[in-house]
């Protein structure tokens, strides 16, 4: 199996899919954020693996002057040209444990669905060195879960994963598990390890529709699913393309969505 950070840089392998078939966050994430703390044309933000920039937008519109950490060589040339009409945006390419960036400086450091890529014991200290008193952290992801109201359909597809995905990375069948408050709760819980106070989160939920063609381009963006050698993976989703298909053609895939946030 490969490592974690091999896997990191995957995504940059998947660009243009990327942009295309992620979702997005809702909009009640950044109000809980701007809620939390005040960011506007004198703020500076660093952005933790930026990505194709799905979360950028929203935070750029405040007016702030925000540096996205991206990894990805394309991802880092794809945000340049996408976000090129806002004078205070940069991007730094590289691994944000590697970056350097200015201690005491900036007012939000945020993460969207990318946090985990980084080290514990390197990504949480080094945020905090980076904010100034009273700064915030914001991490927040997608969460999706499959067909709650298609149990068949789930069935199927986790007999697929068993003898596809499973045995190629020796996960132990029926080990999954899918996100809970509990698990939100416990991300939330780890910046109090590093010094940060007034820690919260929030859970937002939403549903989105695929054809089976949509969603097996989806899996295609996942950087564990990319990783899967291509004669196997192409078996893989072959054959879960043919399950949706005989379930109707169509998959409901429940996100749910959590931010914690926390305060130097």
């Amino acid at each position: 199996m490969e490592n974690k950070n091999d896997l990191g840089g995957t995504f940059d392998t998947a660009v243009s899919l990327y942009e295309k078939m992620r979702p997005g966050y809702v909009g009640d994430i950044y109000k809980a954020i701007f809620d939390y703390v005040d960011i506007g044309e004198s703020s500076r933000v660093v952005e933790v693996g930026s990505g194709s920039g799905q979360a950028t937008l929203p935070v750029l519109q405040t007016g702030c002057s925000l540096t996205a950490v991206e990894y990805g060589e394309n991802f880092s040339g794809l945000l340049r040209d996408k976000f090129e009409g806002y004078e205070k945006f940069r991007v730094v390419t590289g691994k944000f444990e590697d970056v350097p960036l200015e201690n005491d400086t900036y007012d939000l450091v945020f993460s969207a669905t990318a946090f985990h890529w980084v080290p514990e014991d390197i990504g949480y200290p080094k945020v905090y060195s980076i904010l100034k008193e009273g700064g915030a952290f914001a991490r927040f992801a997608n969460r999706p879960q499959i067909s709650r109201d298609d149990p068949e359909l789930l069935r199927e597809i986790d007999e697929i994963y068993d003898g596809h995905y499973n045995k190629y990375y020796g996960v132990r069948s029926g080990t999954r598990k899918w996100f809970t408050e509990e698990s939100a709760r416990a991300i939330a819980d780890i910046p109090a390890k590093y010094g940060f106070t007034d820690i919260r989160y929030h859970l937002f939920r939403r549903d989105r529709t695929f054809t089976a063609g949509e969603y097996v381009q989806l899996l295609g963006t996942y950087s564990d699913h990319i990783a899967i050698e291509e004669s196997e993976r192409k078996v893989f989703f072959g054959k879960i393309e043919d399950a949706i298909e005989r379930h109707g053609g169509m998959i409901t895939i429940n996100d749910t969505l959590d931010l914690e946030l926390a305060r130097k």
